[in-house]
């Protein structure tokens, strides 16, 4: 059972729901340590008081905001936890909002909500169910690590997270990065189409959704401490410049179908519009032409 990281309430109207905050999110990175290479030995960071030039113990250390260079405004935790601020302790339901309406770019880390005791296991329940309901999330404003916060509340498999999000000067306009003016065609945008078709997928499961650097790293590891050959890195692709986007498209939905269905011969790609160059080519279409496979539906660009 993850430790809890906050205790507070959520406000909710005239409602408190008394809950803990647990992390909803695991870290697996392989660590590593610093070391001296001569002998091996571990190298730590000290904390060294620059005035008496001495290491410092934790019981020794506090807080402080640096006013001028010789003046500093020591800070103690119980300052911080009797702040003239509502959000301190709890987390304060502001408004209800549509989760579509949020710019994705704005959500960070989630963690999830328990209830702190059996009493607040109803008004707990009824937030989720509530939320469950209309489909909406909460938007939620709380004070963690020294600045008060803005997050969002969802259900997930009946347990409420907490999503922090960044304020709106927070993100940063992307204006400046646009690339220069250009045109797609119609055929273009429906091969494009055509191809994310072909790439989807039902749910973010399976082999290609693994942390294969970590597994990387742990079979570098491994081969050291067997004192075996290290594993060959593959060949990086070169990327070339893309000359005919619709033949690249083509060329990629062969890729992906064959990838699907692991055959690698040539896949159908009837479903990519042809060119406009090829298209005035063409002779005029017979009945049999407009004729599409068996189960295969029609795609529209």
């Amino acid at each position: 059972m993850p430790r809890a990281i906050w205790s507070g309430a959520i406000s909710f109207g005239l409602v408190t729901v008394p809950i803990q905050v647990v992390s909803a999110t695991e870290d697996h990175s392989i660590r590593f340590h610093q070391y001296h290479r001569k002998d091996g030995g571990r190298v730590r960071y000290r904390k060294v008081c620059e005035l008496e030039d001495r290491e410092v113990p934790q019981d020794e250390i506090g807080k402080g905001y640096e006013l001028t260079a010789t003046q500093v405004i020591p800070i103690t935790d119980e300052d911080l936890s009797n702040l003239p601020l509502p959000t301190a302790r709890a987390i304060e339901i502001d408004a209800f909002v549509p989760l579509a309406s949020i710019d994705p770019i704005r959500i960070a880390e989630g963690y999830y909500l328990q209830p702190a005791d059996q009493v607040a296991a109803k008004p707990y329940k009824l937030l989720v169910k509530a939320l469950g309901r209309s489909a909406k999330v909460a938007v939620a404003k709380y004070a963690w690590s020294g600045r008060e916060r803005l997050g969002i509340l969802r259900v997930r498999d009946d347990v409420l997270v907490l999503h922090a999000m960044r304020w709106p000067d927070e993100i940063r306009d992307p204006a400046e990065l646009l690339p220069p003016p250009t045109e797609v065609t119609e055929e273009e945008i429906a091969g494009a189409l055509a191809l994310m078709d072909t790439m989807t997928i039902d749910k973010l499961e399976g082999e290609e959704f693994t942390d294969r650097y970590t597994e990387a790293v742990a079979q570098i590891i491994e081969a050291k401490r067997e004192e075996k050959p290290l594993p060959q890195a593959p060949e990086p692709q070169t990327p070339t410049q893309v000359l005919d986007l619709m033949a690249a498209l083509q060329e990629s939905v062969q890729k992906a179908k064959a990838s699907r269905t692991g055959d690698a011969g040539p896949a159908e790609v009837h479903e990519l519009p042809p060119t406009r160059k090829t298209a005035a080519k063409k002779p005029p279409a017979k009945k049999t032409a407009a004729k599409k496979p068996p189960g295969r539906r029609p795609r529209t660009a």
